[in-house]
């Protein structure tokens, strides 16, 4: 019997080449999710302007790599850093919010307090 050989059908022989996952795309998700975690705590929420930031910056970079070479990289990698940074776009404007509050309660928590000396 004679061994059947994988091929094409169709006039097609171009083979596509071996598309891989982008590099960061799955740091991005992370640090996309860990900064929508650390934006809700009051002063904590510093962190997670960090965390948005870097993964902002991080995905500018990756979105930069995908659409020079878009047939390079898988789709699920692209859709990965596009989470990633939405989630740290939302994050970024919640924990700004959140540390502002924060701060002025602070702020106001002490211009409410007696000063030394004008306690009778």
């Amino acid at each position: 019997m004679e061994e059947q050989q994988n091929q094409p059908t169709g006039g097609n022989f171009y083979h596509s080449p071996l598309q891989v996952n982008l590099p960061n795309s799955n740091t991005i998700l992370v640090l996309g999710i860990l900064s929508l975690v650390f934006c809700w705590w009051h002063i904590l929420s510093i962190v997670g302007i960090v965390l948005s930031i870097v993964t902002i910056s991080l995905a500018r970079k990756e979105l930069f790599i995908f659409y020079s070479r878009p047939n390079s990289f898988t789709l699920s990698s692209l859709n990965n850093v596009k989470a990633g940074r939405v989630c740290a776009i939302i994050s970024l404007i919640i924990s700004i919010l959140v540390f502002v509050v924060a701060l002025l309660t602070i702020i106001g928590f002490f211009a409410l307090q007696p000063i030394w000396g004008m306690v009778e």
